[in-house]
């Protein structure tokens, strides 16, 4: 009989970035990426969007464009 595994809690996954770190490292030519920046450029990136869809909307738009930023 096999061996019944020990349950384990699972923990939430976190969000997925929707940036690349290896483009951002890449970037940023004079300095190093600190593992705490990415999420934080992450979460600025998600707050632009969000923004940019209020203002394609106030538009009367579904198509995001450079001037909602």
């Amino acid at each position: 009989m096999a061996a019944r595994r020990k349950k384990t809690t699972r923990r939430s996954a976190p969000a997925e970035l929707i940036i690349s770190k290896a483009r951002v490292k890449a970037a940023a030519k004079k300095c190093n990426v600190g593992s705490d920046f990415y999420p934080a450029l992450d979460k600025v990136v998600r707050q632009m969007i969000k923004e940019a869809e209020g203002r394609a909307a106030g538009n009367k738009r579904k198509t995001l464009k450079p001037v909602d930023l």
